[in-house]
């Protein structure tokens, strides 16, 4: 349904539908939606939540993932994703964007731009893709203060915390950490970067009342295991963060070396979506009917 039509938007808040969600049976899947594409893609094949990569997004700019852009461009994105797909969507707010005041605004201003829930790491800028190396980490309690803050800002937004310890401090410092996190306000822990299924069960045991999200991103740390393995393991959401974006990359780098090696795109025409299935997936004949149904403005008669 065209989301121009406000009769079609829900009626709930992202937040409330985020929690809805979350407080569902069996683990919430999160699959990486880097534009208003992907997000059409994923809610076709069944997923009723969403989430939103930083790696993805600065990537898709061309950029690193070092903290580089700013809270209106992120707020570009999730508008876009939420007006395509109307699914609550979980946003990666990097390290905030500052301090506890930035906190609050970037809160703010993803909350109004249609955000379900944000998580917050506890890196220093320049931060970095938490499965790379020498990583470095705010004070606890300065991360605590963040949460605070965010907590403090929101109207129902789910915020979750993130922890980057695991790999300088241990399960033991991850966990204290998410400790002070959780008392500050957090909804929920994201420890990023556990690079065993022991791992991943110990943070479950340490925290046993604590809503969990689980990283499953490709040619890192973590091993690979599937979404109905982390529940086994107690987890309640799964991201598959920056996936989408690299098959299209991938599949982008093979058209441009046929276009180039062939001048043509022929080769290509089997991987490519059609017209007809794009204009299925974003609703062509939709937005027309609507266009049609919508009566012709008459300019009053106005005698004065």
């Amino acid at each position: 349904m065209p989301y121009l039509i406000a009769d079609h938007l829900p009626t709930a808040s992202a937040g409330a539908r985020m929690r809805a969600a979350l407080s569902r049976p069996g683990i919430l899947r999160l699959p990486g939606a880097h534009n208003g594409q992907a997000a059409l893609q994923a809610r076709a094949a069944g997923f009723d939540a969403l989430y939103l990569s930083g790696a993805a997004m600065t990537a898709s700019m061309g950029l690193p993932d070092l903290g580089i852009i700013t809270v209106d461009e992120v707020a570009f994105f999730i508008r876009q994703i939420v007006r395509a797909s109307g699914l609550p969507l979980l946003v990666d707010g990097d390290t905030g964007y500052g301090e506890a005041l930035n906190v609050m605004h970037m809160v703010r201003v993803f909350e109004e731009a249609g955000a379900g829930a944000v998580h917050l790491e506890d890196q220093l800028l320049p931060k970095k893709c938490g499965h790379l190396n020498d990583k470095k980490l705010a004070s606890p309690h300065d991360m605590a203060a963040k949460v605070a803050a965010a907590a403090r800002a929101r109207r129902d937004l789910v915020i979750i915390a993130r922890t980057d310890a695991a790999a300088s401090e241990g399960i033991e410092g991850a966990v204290a950490r998410a400790k002070l996190y959780v008392e500050a306000g957090a909804d929920a822990i994201f420890p990023e970067a556990l690079t065993s299924v022991e791992m991943f069960k110990a943070v479950r045991a340490a925290l046993p009342d604590v809503k969990l999200l689980a990283n499953m991103t490709e040619f890192g740390r973590t091993p690979a295991l599937t979404a109905q393995e982390f529940q086994d393991l107690g987890y309640d959401m799964v991201i598959w963060p920056v996936s989408s974006l690299r098959v299209a990359n991938k599949a982008q780098a093979n058209l441009y070396a046929a276009l180039a090696r062939d001048g043509a795109t022929t080769a290509m025409i089997p991987e490519m979506q059609t017209r007809a299935e794009l204009y299925d997936v974003i609703g062509l004949n939709a937005f027309e009917a609507l266009d049609a149904s919508i009566a012709q403005s008459v300019v009053p008669d106005w005698q004065g």
